[in-house]
């Protein structure tokens, strides 16, 4: 098959943002029993990248992003970006979550400067910058509407919208279309890729859908059901831009197949 096509995601000579060194993380439950998530976690993911991870319920998935969030700390090992341990949340990552979590009592436009207005960095251009990435993801018109008067499509893209607003480097993505039928969630999936194409990010996506991650990824991370480990890490060879006709093709296929028998043993 030809050679990938360049991309944001595949340029050569791309700085590592994010590295995970041996990472563990262990939970006390109310009776004190210990519940490792996970355990020794290692993994690189370059500037632009697109890396999704998939594996069983309860593997450590949405427990990796909250790390890579600076909302839990590990108990071992290191979580870093650019060479800077996470600690806290950061001003240079975006968090998307499996609901849309919209101010019911807020505009679209508003939900969408909300992060600004909260970090005190709201700019004399912010509100166009607002409406431009509205325009990118196909809500121009819909900034004065509220959120119940939006389809549960189009409250999701108001979130990503909401997360790339103050134009983070790195995008943290935990299911974010699960809650969606599934004829809207190919659509947003996408979607996603378009605003990644023209706006790049690195992107870490936690999914449960084995198409979808093959679909959107440079790279696939599977785990181990609990505690969570690194089983591999697949490579996806597609050319870019992508579209549901690839899922067709061979390569598409063994990538799948291989994910598969990874989480199930068939």
């Amino acid at each position: 098959m030809p050679g990938r096509a360049t991309t944001p995601s595949t340029e050569a000579q791309r700085v590592t943002s994010i590295n995970i060194t041996n990472a563990s993380k262990v939970f006390e439950s109310w009776d004190g029993e210990e519940i490792v998530a996970l355990e020794d976690i290692s993994l690189d993911i370059k500037e632009n990248e697109f890396v999704s991870l998939v594996g069983p319920s309860g593997c450590g998935k949405s427990t990796m992003l909250r790390l890579l969030a600076g909302l839990i700390l590990p108990t071992g090992g290191a979580v870093e970006i650019d060479g800077t341990p996470v600690k806290e949340p950061r001003k240079d990552t975006g968090i998307v979550f499996q609901q849309a979590t919209l101010l019911p009592w807020k505009t679209i436009l508003d939900n969408v400067l909300f992060p600004l207005s909260v970090m005190k960095e709201m700019k004399p251009d912010s509100e166009q910058i607002a409406r431009d990435l509205l325009i990118l993801a196909g809500l121009g018109g819909f900034e004065k509407k509220y959120p119940d008067e939006l389809s549960g499509g189009m409250q999701q893209r108001a979130a990503i919208c909401r997360a790339l607003v103050h134009d983070p480097e790195i995008l943290l993505m935990d299911e974010p279309f699960g809650a969606l039928d599934a004829l809207t969630r190919e659509e947003m999936s996408l979607e996603l890729l378009r605003i990644w194409t023209e706006r790049p990010k690195t992107i870490v996506f936690v999914t449960h859908s084995i198409t979808e991650a093959v679909l959107m990824s440079d790279r696939v991370v599977v785990m181990s059901a609990r505690p969570g480990r690194i089983m591999e890490i697949i490579d996806v060879p597609i050319d870019r831009p992508r579209t549901f006709e690839v899922e067709a093709s061979n390569d598409f296929q063994k990538c799948a197949q291989r994910i598969r028998y990874l989480i199930t043993g068939k």
